[in-house]
């Protein structure tokens, strides 16, 4: 193994948004931060692996050489396409993410991100310190013109089909602007990634009628309801975010970061609460619970962060995926498909597309 990934760059085909020109099919290759999450190299190389296997597409590890090295020696590597790249230094969730930008030129989520940049990756995953993820990939992949604020997009599940909630926590204060670019990514998400035809855009309130809101909310409600291409269904409450009445719910990260938490403790807790009135109230209800094993393990199934790996920073050159701390193999390889298809999708083509063609109406809402 080396210090430097073997495979092609491509960045003398590429275009300045980061891009490749060519309309074909292409292979994804994507860098993993080998040192983010909870637990180490042990469950993202794990993760790694799982994803080489299933996917057509290149995986870079980027990390200390002597820990992942040592990881990868424990699997058959037969019929992977898996490369390394050292990075010495480690981010310690303890950091402040303009620091890690500042001082630590070598840490792995710099490397991963650098790789991306110079066109050697599509797109880069980390389970670290989510606020350096979020950091690299700003300032150093580099947002797509026109885009000011990139943003987090979450999939959550819904009664019918997954919903995506954007910003889940990448800009805490926004401006209508902010939130009327969010809702022309995350419906360009919505509709490569979860193959929804004509996503409908909701715009998260206090209330479903128009002039509910606060002033954000209502200038925003004013910018999105003159693009005629978007299908825009106006305001929607916390409770649309699980019925299936809606496809992508736009809010600032502040309000988006506390609804997440809120669903996924929600979710923790509702497991748990019924596995204790299963399993501790007599006999009938625990053979109740036997019988009915399998339709609590499509329940769990349906709320656990781990199947799609984390949420996406929409609005960069290329793809960043920030996971959650406590990711495990399984998440890892989730967020390794998402990124893939993604590429895979030309998603951010779309992207760009919807921000080129309300560029004008950008320059309103900024000047407002």
């Amino acid at each position: 193994m080396t210090d430097q990934p073997s495979f092609v760059s491509d960045a003398e085909t590429a275009s300045e948004t980061g891009i490749p020109s060519s309309a074909g099919p292409k292979r994804p290759v994507l860098a993993i931060d080998a040192m983010g999450g909870d637990f180490g190299p042990s469950v993202i190389v794990a993760g790694a692996v799982e994803a080489a296997k299933e996917l057509n597409a290149k995986i870079v590890l980027v990390g200390r050489e002597e820990e992942v090295t040592a990881e990868l020696s424990r699997y058959d590597l037969s019929n992977t396409d898996i490369d390394f790249v050292h990075a010495s230094e480690v981010v310690e969730m303890n950091e402040k993410p303009s620091d890690i930008l500042r001082r630590k030129k070598d840490a792995s989520i710099q490397v991963a991100c650098r790789l991306v940049r110079d066109g050697q990756a599509d797109g880069v995953i980390s389970a670290g310190h989510s606020g350096a993820t979020v950091a690299c990939g700003m300032f150093i992949i580099g947002r797509v013109h026109g885009v000011e604020r990139p943003a987090l997009a979450s999939v959550l599940p819904s009664e019918q089909n997954p919903t995506v909630l954007l910003d889940v926590g990448a800009n805490v204060d926004c401006k209508p602007y902010h939130l009327f670019q969010f809702g022309l990514m995350g419906e360009a998400f919505a509709r490569d990634l979860l193959d929804c035809e004509n996503p409908r855009v909701g715009l998260l309130s206090i209330g479903e009628e128009e002039g509910k809101g606060n002033l954000q909310v209502k200038e925003a409600y004013e910018l999105f309801k003159l693009v005629e291409s978007l299908r825009f269904v106006g305001n929607v409450e916390g409770r649309d975010l699980f019925n299936g009445n809606v496809d992508v719910v736009v809010c600032d990260g502040f309000m988006g970061n506390v609804a997440l938490k809120l669903s996924e403790g929600l979710g923790t807790a509702l497991c748990h609460v019924l596995k204790r009135e299963l399993t501790n109230s007599g006999l009938l209800p625990k053979i109740g619970a036997l019988l009915s094993k399998q339709a609590f393990r499509n329940f769990a199934k349906v709320i656990d962060y781990a199947e799609y790996g984390g949420a996406l920073l929409l609005g960069l050159k290329g793809i960043a995926i920030v996971g959650h701390g406590a990711s495990n193999a399984k998440a890892i390889r989730s967020a390794t498909r998402l990124a893939a298809r993604f590429v895979e999708k030309r998603t951010n083509e779309r992207l760009m597309e919807a921000i080129s063609a309300n560029e004008e109406l950008t320059r309103f809402g900024r000047s407002c």
